[in-house]
């Protein structure tokens, strides 16, 4: 190429006379990887000091309490270290828990939430993540700050993550041997998020009812076996059969009847689609299983029939579902 130094030319023909650097030139040649190289030992650091956190719950809080965009990794890593092996002593600590409810009440009170924009985004998630982390506690005072999210239908995302972190408060509690401290005002919270019309909220309020209990929770889950979403009626359907509710049968029914879906390897929305099938179809198989063995009777013969051919589905997990399920509708009869 013309622009190449010739074969036996001087190297010095070929370069550019030579002028002092400009200062655009030194920032990008220092300033800016110096700052790239600051910011990599930053997050490096960042991650690091999270995963010490876990052994100083005061850090979390402190780190909570101050106004940066990372707040929500904080809240992420904290709601993880409660679920872990080592969160039994957090999660039973109800100072912690009103902390953490203050924490969640001073970011709705901000007006971040609703802001509009990244700012919003971020602040939304935030919730959501405190939200999470108040499910994982074993005490009733977590319960509070989650009431209040979960009937705030201004913000659906927030009410969602509420509702499904009273789900599993509750479960928690139960485990503890412990119960809400207003347990009306919980189910009031969970029954009017189930009105919404915003589905996945409707559809997690469904599957709280379930796990909530009582006798209006089971009236209501009665009424959103007719829901239009099919995802609000199978939790409706499922938190029916884990109270022993023979009114779930038609609609277990309907889950064990999805179609497989044929997905080509690369096809991310086929595979996704097969994925979400396989769970309907093994929660349905679950909630059988509950009736079961809450009626002590085997389940109607249309169900039967669909729950045999599933024993030779393509998907082991829902093959294999069956087929224990089958072997315990076959010992029942016997």
């Amino acid at each position: 190429m013309s622009d190449q130094p010739r074969r036996g030319s001087r190297p010095d023909d070929a370069l550019p006379p030579v002028e002092p650097p400009s200062a655009a030139f030194l920032i990008q040649l220092f300033v800016v990887p110096l700052t790239i190289v600051a910011c990599g030992l930053f997050v490096v650091w960042g991650f690091y000091w999270l995963a010490q956190m876990g052994n100083d719950p005061e850090s979390y809080v402190r780190a909570l309490r101050r106004n940066n965009e990372g707040r929500w990794q904080v809240a992420l890593n904290f709601a993880n270290d409660l679920r872990g092996p080592g969160g039994s002593a957090l999660k039973n600590d109800p100072a912690l828990a009103a902390e953490l409810s203050g924490i969640l009440a001073d970011e709705v009170a901000s007006g971040r939430p609703a802001a509009g924009g990244q700012t919003a985004e971020q602040s939304r998630t935030l919730c959501g993540y405190l939200c999470r982390a108040l499910g994982e506690f074993a005490v009733p005072e977590a319960a509070d700050a989650l009431v209040k999210r979960a009937g705030d239908e201004s913000d659906p995302v927030t009410a969602q993550a509420a509702v499904e972190a009273l789900a599993v408060l509750s479960s928690n509690l139960a485990t503890a041997g412990r119960s809400f401290a207003d347990p009306t005002a919980v189910a009031d919270a969970v029954l009017k998020a189930s009105r919404s019309e915003t589905r996945p909220l409707r559809s997690a309020a469904g599957y709280a009812l379930g796990v909530i209990g009582g006798q209006p929770a089971s009236d209501r889950l009665r009424q959103l076996l007719e829901d239009g979403e099919a995802d609000v009626r199978y939790n409706a359907a499922v938190g029916l059969a884990r109270h022993g509710d023979a009114a779930a049968w038609d609609t277990l029914g309907e889950m064990l009847d999805e179609p497989d879906v044929v997905a080509a390897a690369d096809d991310r929305r086929g595979q996704a689609e097969r994925y979400r099938r396989a769970m309907v179809v093994v929660n349905a198989l679950k909630g059988v299983g509950l009736l079961v063995d809450a009626t002590g009777s085997a389940p109607p013969e249309p169900v039967a029939r669909r729950i045999a051919a599933l024993t030779k589905d393509a998907v082991p997990d829902v093959r294999n579902g069956a087929l224990a399920l089958q072997r315990r509708i076959e010992r029942l009869a016997a």
